[in-house]
């Protein structure tokens, strides 16, 4: 009988440790999610303002005479893109696919943006105003910006997606609706952050 209360103690006392580790693990579960949740609407943020600075850029641009009406159409039609995929901006997707395709309609975003800069830069009456290079600090601020809320939130998701695979989380977590967060795939040569230059007289080329 003692032998069995003895049993019986260390089962209790057992289960009070695994109580508390679980709890003080579900409390960082909560907090690590918060943090992807707040760094995705960062990355919002970022993407929202160069969304915002566009309608500014077509206006200036389309007013240079003789401007390439096609590129200013691609670059709408890219921005027309963007707002049909349809995704939270306060909560951080947990279906790969849909950040598969809001990264896919920002990639095509960023590609309209470059060409229309380099054809820009066929018109050096339009690139002198001070209207345009205010534009064109902004969106190359912006661009640099998106680029460093991207690593950040990529942070975010590797430190939560660890927790809810480590002890004791792992055994619960998927109960308790934490599941993966996927992440935003790097592209080639995505380590360096692409710049446009722009030098009066000269083709616009691409830089790491």
């Amino acid at each position: 009988m003692k032998k069995a209360g003895i049993i019986l103690g260390v089962v209790v006392v057992l289960i009070l440790i695994f109580v508390a580790l679980a709890g003080g693990s579900y409390n960082r579960l909560v907090k690590l999610s918060q943090a992807v949740d707040s760094q995705w609407a960062q990355v919002q943020n970022v993407y929202q303002r160069r969304a915002d600075l566009i309608p500014n850029l077509v206006a200036t641009v389309s007013g240079a005479a003789n401007f390439e009406k096609s590129t200013l159409t691609e670059i709408t039609q890219a921005r027309a893109a963007v707002g049909q995929v349809k995704i939270d901006p306060a909560t951080a997707p947990t279906d790969p696919a849909r950040l598969a395709a809001f990264d896919q309609a920002q990639g095509q975003m960023s590609s309209a943006l470059s060409r229309l800069m380099v054809v820009v830069e066929r018109y050096p009456n339009l690139t002198a105003t001070g209207n345009f290079r205010d534009l064109q600090a902004q969106l190359e601020g912006t661009e640099n910006r998106i680029t460093v809320e991207r690593r950040d939130f990529n942070g975010a998701v590797q430190s939560y997606d660890t927790a809810i695979k480590s002890f004791p989380a792992v055994f619960y977590a998927a109960a308790l609706g934490f599941h993966n967060k996927p992440y935003f795939a790097a592209a080639p040569g995505a380590e360096t952050v692409p710049k446009v230059q722009f030098d009066f007289g000269k083709t616009a080329t691409n830089q790491p």
